[in-house]
């Protein structure tokens, strides 16, 4: 899959403001939660809409722990959950963060009008984010089902 194969299957749901995390589970048919919806909801635009570090970046740190993490009393989370999640942050801190001058909503959108979220930048931050995402879970073996 293509980042334009993923802005097309994600833009309708990107313009309704979900934010990655939610995405894939929307792309990948998984039932969606509405209170979980509301909880990740609190990622958007740099967490609360604060200009703080990207939701993408910590919508795809959720999405690793999703199919990583312990979600039961039973399960153990996956042994390299961590090291998933610190590779995801350097990638993105490598791709994102030297192009744009960092890695928070407020340094990502500084030549924006008002700092808002411009959907062009920020889809394809997202597209490219969860491209990452999905290969960094394969390449640990973590079954996804997309």
């Amino acid at each position: 899959m293509t980042a334009n194969d993923i802005l097309f299957q994600m833009l309708p749901l990107a313009q309704k403001g979900y934010i990655l995390f939610l995405l894939a589970l929307e792309t990948q048919d998984k039932e969606k939660n509405p209170e979980l919806v509301r909880a990740m909801s609190g990622l958007c635009n740099g967490l609360g809409h604060s200009g703080e570090l990207c939701g993408v970046l910590t919508g795809g740190a959720c999405l690793i722990a999703f199919y990583a993490g312990k979600g039961r009393d039973e399960e153990a989370e996956h042994d390299r959950l961590n090291l998933m999640i610190s590779e995801l942050t350097e990638w993105f801190r490598e791709h994102i963060g030297v192009k744009y001058g960092g890695m928070t909503c407020r340094d990502i959108l500084k030549d924006t009008p008002d700092q808002k979220p411009d959907m062009s930048r920020c889809a394809n931050i997202l597209a490219e984010t969860y491209m990452q995402t999905m290969t960094i879970l394969a390449e640990n073996e973590i079954e996804t089902g997309g």
